[in-house]
This record gives structure tokens, sequence and C-alpha cells, in this order.
């Protein structure tokens, strides 16, 4: 399972460290390149409600294995995509699977665990997204750099293919649970706390992707790294992840909502710095850090949450975490594409980082405010 969380994750940020070679490529700019990105995360929007609805009595492991081929065709026809249209089509094919596949491996990691440690099984999982922002991103980049960036989705492709073989060998059963029904998915569409916590992940995790996609055109044009260079940034908020997503999960195993809020509190004071540290490379470096680690770090706590909110309805409750983070790749780009295409510095989308967390913390307090007041 952490093989397919690696693969999906390095499928989604990789393409956000190609967008100056798919540019060149389709003969446009960064910012209408940037779409490529928005068009995946609208994909893992629609596919994750549709697939929790249409698989809801499909055995988990058995999913798993779909889910992961369904991948593999969709990174194989990015990599065939004779226009930047074709292009946009396979990335939203891609996009498809992605939330449903991080919500059923967490369900089953949170089946097989042991109490009180759930939140950190869905860490573990979640482990492949930290590899694929500290390997893979980076290596895919490297690679579509040095040769094109065609290759990194064949490999993606193949590796996808590989996960599905080993997923169906290795995963044990789980079946899809007693009564489960797309009506019964459905009703956690109903619960305002679902919307709450799927808001502050739509909402909080959005100044990651508005810095993230276009990082590697910040740190050429502003920052002044050389485009060989820039890669060993994308290992550095690689690392954040990394450590943010064990720190997540260990966090909210001892209070979701605490966790919650404190690493909102921190995407603030991270974006923040990476505004006022965009021209010194050492700066640079320390804040996209921060701003990787408190990101990817929402993650468990927000998963935790959902699954918890959603009562009986588990499989779209999972997804919709998923879902969010997407929802935020798609804002989060098409305001970092916004601002730059309105002549602003590159350096800006830190703001929207600051708006974006800001906002997320609003939502956070009338979440508390309802819980409260909803206690006997």
């Amino acid at each position: 399972m952490i093989l397919g969380a690696f693969l999906l994750g390095t499928s989604e940020f990789a393409a956000m460290g190609l967008l100056p070679e798919m540019a060149r490529d389709s003969h446009i700019t960064i910012d209408v390149a940037g779409t490529s990105v928005t068009a995946y995360a609208l994909g893992v929007v629609i596919g994750a409600p549709l697939i929790a609805t249409m698989a809801a009595k499909t055995p988990r492991h058995l999913l798993l294995v779909f889910l992961l081929l369904f991948c593999a065709v969709g990174n194989a026809l990015s990599a065939l995509a004779g226009s930047f249209s074709a292009l946009i089509a396979a990335r939203f094919m891609s996009g498809l699977p992605h939330g449903a596949y991080f919500g059923i491996a967490s369900l089953i990691a949170a089946t097989l665990a042991h109490p009180g440690k759930r939140a950190q099984a869905v860490a573990r999982v979640m482990m492949g997204l930290g590899l694929a922002n500290l390997i893979g991103a980076p290596v895919g980049t490297f690679l579509g750099e040095h040769t094109t960036w065609r290759l990194t989705y064949f490999l993606l492709a193949a590796l996808a293919a590989l996960a599905a073989i080993i997923c169906r060998a290795t995963v044990p059963a789980v079946q899809a649970a007693h009564g489960a029904g797309p009506l019964k998915e459905l009703s956690a569409l109903a619960k305002p706390q679902v919307w709450l916590a799927f808001g502050i992940g739509s909402v909080g995790l959005g100044g990651l992707f508005a810095v993230y996609t276009y990082l590697v055109p910040t740190l050429i044009s502003v920052t002044g790294i050389s485009e060989s260079d820039a890669p060993l940034v994308l290992v550095v908020i690689g690392l954040g992840m990394f450590v943010g997503n064990f720190l997540g999960g260990w966090l909210a195993d001892r209070g979701i909502m605490r966790a919650i809020g404190l690493l909102l509190a921190l995407n603030l004071v991270a974006f923040t710095i990476f505004f006022f540290s965009v021209h010194n490379a050492i700066a640079i470096s320390i804040s996209v850090f921060l701003a990787g680690l408190a990101a990817l770090a929402l993650v468990p706590p927000l998963q935790a949450r959902l699954m918890d909110v959603a009562g009986h309805a588990q499989a779209l409750g999972a997804m919709l975490n998923g879902c969010a983070i997407n929802v935020a790749n798609a804002l989060g780009a098409a305001l970092g594409g916004a601002v730059i295409a309105a002549h602003f510095s590159p350096a800006s989308t830190g703001l929207v980082g600051v708006v974006m967390a800001t906002l997320a913390l609003v939502i956070f307090f009338v979440a508390l405010a309802i819980g409260e007041a909803r206690r006997p």
C-alpha cells in the first residue's frame, strides 16, 4: 500500500517540477501549463465520491488493485499525449483513482491497527506520499529535465502495474462494511462536520500547492538558483513532508482537533516566512521545509477526523480527505497561477498561502464552536 501511495504522490507532485519542460514542449506559458495540475486535482475530486458510491460493496483489497491498474493506464496516456489538450484529458483521468486509493488504503490500515494507534497506521500508508515528495518528485523532475518529461510518466505507469501485482499478493482480504451501499455512503454528505473537516483540508492545504506548483520557476527567476539545482530544494520540501507525516500521526493519536489547530497555525507561520525569504537560497530552503512539514502533518489528523464524523459512511469519509487535498491542489495552483498571470512576483504565492491558512483557521474555529454547542 505504501508503494501505491508513493507512485500516486509522485504522479501528482512530479508534474509541478516538470511544468517548465511541459511548457516548452507544448509552446505555452508556465501558468497555462499549470492547468495540467488543476486537471489532475479535479479528477481526484470527481473520482472519489463517484468510486465510493459505485464500488461501495466491492471488497476493499480488490478495489485497491483496480485503482492501481487505472492509475497505470492514466499515466501511460499522459506519456503518450500528442497535444496539450490530450495531456489535460490524460491527467484528469490519472486523478480519478487517487482519492479513492488513499481512502481505501487508510481504511484497511485503520482496520488492522492496534487500539490507540489508528492515526499512526494511517500515517504509515501516507509515508508513501512523503517519500514521493522526498524522492519521487525530485527524481521525476531530474529525469524530465535531462531526458523528457514523458519518461517520468512511462515509469510511473510501469510502477503502478507493479504495485497492483504486489497489492494483490500481499494485502489481506478486507471486505466492505456490512450493509454498505451507495445511499449509506452518500449519507456522509448530510453531516455538517464532514463538510467543515473537508473545508479545513481544502483551504488549509491550498497554500502548499500555490507555492509548490510554481516553486521551480520561483527558485529560478527570483531566488537565482540554477535549473539543474532546483530539484535539490524539492528534496528539502519532500523531507519536510516526510517528517510532517509522522508528526501528524503522532499528534492526532493524542488529540485530533488540537493537532489540526496547531498545524494550521504552523502553516500560517511557514508561508509568512516563505514570502520574506524568497531571495535567499538558504532561507527559502528552511521555509519550504517548514511549509512541507506543516502541510503534510495535517493529513493524518484530517483523515482520522473525517472517518470519525462520517459515521457509517466510512469509505466516502475516508476518500474525502484525498478529495480535499486535491481541491486544495486545484485552488492553490489556480490562485498561484492567477497572481503570477497578474504580473505579481512568484513570491506572492506565499501570500496566497497566508490567506488560505487564515481562512482554514476560521473554518476550524467554526467546527469547534458547533461541536461545543451540540454537547449536552
